[in-house]
C-alpha cells in the first residue's frame, strides 16, 4: 500500500513538471513575473522586512509584519458580530462576556494555524485545498465557503445601508444605502493600486473610528467595571435560561467565521520571506502570531464596549420603557417599542434608536458612524475573501475588475433583493438565519487547516505537534457541536414539518461530507501523495455519501423524529 502511494506520488510530480522546495511536498504558487499581466492581486508588491541581527524581538521588525492581522481582525468586528454583542448585552448583562472572551481565544488560536500554513507553503488555504482534494469535494467545499462569504457579505452590506439609514434620518432607504456601499466598495479596493501599506493604514483608520465611536457609547453610559470584570473572568451565568444559552451559542457563531481563515492564510502572503530559510520562517510566525494577538485585544476591546453599553443600560428593560422615553425625548421611533411589558429586542437599527433616546441624538449618530466604520471596513475584507478563495478552489486567473465585479455580483444580488422587499425595523430574523448558515460552514474551514498544518509533508518541520493535533481537534469538535445546537435550536424555533424534512436532508448529507473530511485527514489529506487511483475512489465515495444521505433524509425512518 505505502509502495503503491509512493508510486503515485512520484508519478503526480513527474507529471507535474513540479521541483518541491525544503518546508513543503507541494508546489509553491506562481511568482507575480510568472503570471498574465492581467492578473493582480493584493499582492502586487510585497513588504520588505528588514534585517535586525541577531535580535529576540524587535519593533522595527514586528512593525513590518503589521498589517495582515490587523484585517483578519476586521471579521470580528462586522455588524453581525456588533448586533451579537449588543442583543448579549440586553439579554444577559454583563454575564456572557467570559464566553466572549473564550471565543475570541479559541479565534487567535485558529488564526496562528491559518497564518502558518500561509507563511511556510507560500499558499493560502484555498490554493492548498486545490492541490490536495480530490475535484468533486473540491468544488462541494468551494461552493460551501462561498455560502459563508455571501451570508456574511450580506450582513455587512445591509449594516453599511442601515448606517446611511441612520445618518440621513430614514431619507436615504435600504436599497439605495446597499447600492452606495457597493459603489464606494469598488473606489476603496482599489486603494492598494497606491501601495500595500497606504491600504493597510485606511484599514487602521477604520478600526479606529470603530474604536472611537464605540469608545464613546461606552464612556457617555458609564458601565460597572466591578460587574464588567466579574462577567468577563468568572465563567458562569448566575440565573440565565434558554435564552441566555442560545445568546452564548450565537457569540461564539459570530466570531469565529470560516472565511476569516482563507483570508488570513492569504494575507500574510505579502510579506518578503524567504521560506527556503527555517530560521525567517520561524520568526515570520513569531511576530505574526504577536500581530494577530494584539488586533485581536483591539478587536475584543471594541466588542466589550458593544456588550458593555448594552449591559449596563438596557438589560431588563421593557419595551413599555423604551417606548415611554422615546416618547418623552420626542423620538420619531417610538412606535418601534410597543406598549407592553415584553422584555426589549435589539438589532443594530434599533440599538441605534434607543442609544438616542436615552443619550441624546449625538450617541445615535456616532453609533451609526461605528456601524458604517464596521460594515464599509468588512465589506472589503469580505470581497477579497470571496477573491482569494475563487482564485484558490478554481485556479482562475482573471482580470482584477473581472474577479471584483463577480464576487461583488454573488453577495449583492441576494442583499439588493432583501433590501428591496424588507422593512429596516424587522432585519432581526435575517441576521439570526446568517448566523445560522454560516455557523454550518464552520467544519470547512476547521477540518482543512487542521489537516494541513498537522501533515509533515506539507509542512515539515513547522507541522502540528501531538498536543496541538489532540487540542485543536478538541477545539474543533466543540466549535462545531457549539454551532450545531444553535442551527437545531434555530430550526425547532421554525415549527414548520416542511422545513423539519428540509432540515433532516441537508442535515445528514451535511455531516457525511463532515465525516469524509475527517476521513481524509486520517488518509493523509489527500493531495499528490493521495494517488490518482486513491482520488477516483474518494470522489466516488463523497457522491455516493451524498445520494445515500438523500435517500436516508426522505426515508420514514426520519419523519418519527419530527414532533
Amino acid at each position: 500500500m505505502t509502495a503503491e502511494r509512493d508510486e503515485d506520488f512520484l508519478e503526480d510530480q513527474q507529471e507535474n513538471g513540479v521541483e518541491t522546495n525544503h518546508y513543503s511536498s507541494i508546489p509553491p504558487s506562481p511568482s507575480p513575473e510568472d503570471q498574465d499581466e492581467a492578473f493582480s492581486t493584493y499582492f502586487e508588491q510585497k513588504v520588505h522586512i528588514p534585517d535586525t541581527g541577531n535580535q529576540i524581538f524587535s519593533f522595527r521588525k514586528l512593525w513590518a509584519f503589521t498589517g495582515p492581522g490587523f484585517l483578519m481582525s476586521i471579521a470580528y468586528l462586522d455588524p453581525g458580530n456588533i448586533e451579537s454583542d449588543l442583543q448579549s448585552g440586553a439579554k444577559a448583562g454583563f454575564k456572557l462576556l467570559w464566553v466572549l472572551l473564550g471565543a475570541t481565544i479559541i479565534g487567535l488560536l485558529l488564526q496562528r494555524l491559518a497564518a502558518r500554513l500561509g507563511v511556510v507553503t507560500g499558499m493560502h488555504l484555498a490554493e492548498v485545498c486545490n492541490r490536495q482534494y480530490p475535484t468533486v469535494p473540491r468544488i462541494i467545499l468551494w461552493l460551501m465557503v462561498e455560502l459563508a462569504i455571501i451570508g456574511s457579505d450580506m450582513q455587512e452590506v445591509i449594516g453599511c445601508a442601515i448606517a446611511f439609514n441612520l445618518l440621513s434620518v430614514g431619507r436615504i432607504p435600504l436599497w439605495a444605502g446597499v447600492l452606495i456601499t457597493i459603489t464606494d466598495t469598488f473606489v476603496f479596493l482599489f486603494l492598494d493600486k497606491y501601495g500595500l501599506r497606504k491600504l493597510e493604514a485606511f484599514f487602521g483608520l477604520l478600526i479606529t473610528i470603530m474604536a472611537i465611536s464605540f469608545g464613546y457609547e461606552y464612556v457617555i453610559v458609564k458601565p460597572d467595571q466591578g460587574e464588567l470584570l466579574k462577567g468577563m473572568f468568572l465563567p458562569y451565568c448566575a440565573g440565565c435560561g434558554p435564552v441566555q444559552l442560545e445568546q452564548a451559542v450565537g457569540i461564539v457563531g459570530a466570531v469565529i467565521m470560516p472565511h476569516n481563515i482563507y483570508l488570513h492564510s492569504a494575507l500574510v502572503k505579502s510579506r518578503d520571506v524567504d521560506r527556503k530559510n527555517k530560521k525567517d520562517v520561524k520568526e515570520a510566525n513569531k511576530y505574526f502570531f504577536i500581530e494577530s494577538a494584539v488586533a485581536l485585544f483591539v478587536s475584543f476591546l471594541i466588542n466589550v464596549f458593544v456588550v458593555a453599553v448594552f449591559a449596563e443600560a438596557f438589560f431588563n428593560k421593557t419595551n413599555m420603557d423604551v417606548n415611554a422615553m422615546c416618547n418623552a425625548t420626542g423620538s420619531p421611533h417610538t412606535d418601534l417599542f410597543p406598549m407592553n411589558n415584553d422584555t426589549l429586542e435589539v438589532d443594530i437599527y434599533k440599538g441605534g434608536v434607543v442609544l438616542g433616546c436615552f443619550f441624546g441624538p449625538a450617541a445615535l449618530y456616532i453609533w451609526a458612524v461605528g456601524i458604517l466604520a464596521a460594515g464599509q471596513s468588512s465589506t472589503m475584507t469580505g470581497t477579497y475573501s470571496g477573491q482569494f478563495v475563487m482564485e484558490g478552489f478554481l485556479n482562475l486567473r482573471w482580470s482584477r475588475f473581472a474577479r471584483v465585479l463577480l464576487t461583488r455580483s454573488i453577495a449583492i444580488i441576494p442583499t439588493l433583493l432583501v433590501a428591496i422587499f424588507q422593512d429596516v425595523q424587522h432585519l432581526t430574523g435575517m441576521n439570526d438565519f446568517l448566523n445560522v448558515l454560516q455557523s454550518l460552514q464552520l467544519p470547512f474551514a476547521l477540518i482543512p487547516i487542521l489537516t494541513f498544518t498537522s501533515l509533515t509533508s506539507i509542512m515539515n518541520d513547522f507541522a502540528n505537534g501531538l498536543v496541538w493535533k489532540i487540542s485543536g481537534g478538541i477545539l474543533i469538535l466543540m466549535v462545531c457541536v457549539i454551532n450545531m445546537y444553535f442551527v437545531i435550536v434555530y430550526v425547532t424555533a421554525l415549527n414548520s414539518v416542511l422545513l423539519y424534512v428540509l432540515a433532516a436532508l441537508i442535515s445528514v448529507g451535511y455531516l457525511c461530507f463532515v465525516a469524509y473530511l475527517v476521513n481524509l485527514l486520517n488518509c493523509g489529506g489527500g493531495g499528490p501523495s493521495f494517488g490518482k487511483k486513491h482520488q477516483k475512489r474518494a470522489s466516488s465515495l463523497c457522491l455516493f455519501l451524498f445520494f445515500f444521505s438523500a435517500g436516508m433524509a426522505l426515508s420514514p425512518l426520519n419523519y418519527t423524529c419530527i414532533p
